[in-house]
């Protein structure tokens, strides 16, 4: 690519951010932002546990393919010599040798599977936890005596330009937890 085109795709890419920014913000009114759809209450809780799956599961692909690409190279170097230290072209990454031998089409399929099964079993392993903490939680509410208070934590609520110092703070009100 010649730098006539480099400079061209730069200035297209530059461009293209530029307009979709917006000309104005309505600073004053960032306290009553519409709630995403995964902040509403009328979502079901499978939804949010299914969009927690698929984050976890892609979040994590960078990392198991970083291992799986490691431990391919550490059986394809056991393969080769016996772990030799003097023939290194079969090494994994941090100790290859300039003339490295690359993985074929097939090994380069083996890494990515593993990484995907890696990544999916992150994933359900992450899920099963949150449903054993959830179903802790929902016991030991159902353990404590009728009329019992919970109190659930929250971070402090920011102010806004209306409020003074001293006002009266709004009383905290006791929460039952929902049941699913």
């Amino acid at each position: 690519m010649n730098p006539g085109k480099k400079i061209l795709l730069l200035f297209l890419l530059t461009a293209i951010s530029a307009f979709s920014l917006p000309a104005q913000t309505n600073t004053t009114n960032t306290t009553n932002t519409v709630p995403s759809i995964m902040e509403r209450t009328t979502t079901p809780q499978w939804v949010k546990d299914l969009r927690r799956w698929e984050i976890v599961a892609f979040g994590s692909i960078p990392f198991t393919m970083f291992t799986a690409t490691f431990a391919m190279d550490m059986y394809r170097w056991n393969n080769a010599n016996g772990m030799d230290f003097s023939d290194r072209r079969y090494a994994p990454w941090p100790l290859k040798s300039a003339g490295a031998v690359s993985m074929k089409s097939k090994e380069q399929e083996m890494v990515f599977i593993l990484a995907a099964g890696l990544s999916v079993g992150i994933a359900i392993t992450d899920q099963v936890i949150v449903q054993i903490k959830r179903y802790r939680t929902r016991k030991r509410a159902e353990t404590l005596p009728a009329g019992s208070t919970i109190i659930t934590r929250k971070p402090w609520p920011e102010e806004t330009s209306g409020e003074q110092d001293g006002a009266e703070v709004d009383e905290a009100v006791p929460v039952t937890p929902e049941l699913p």
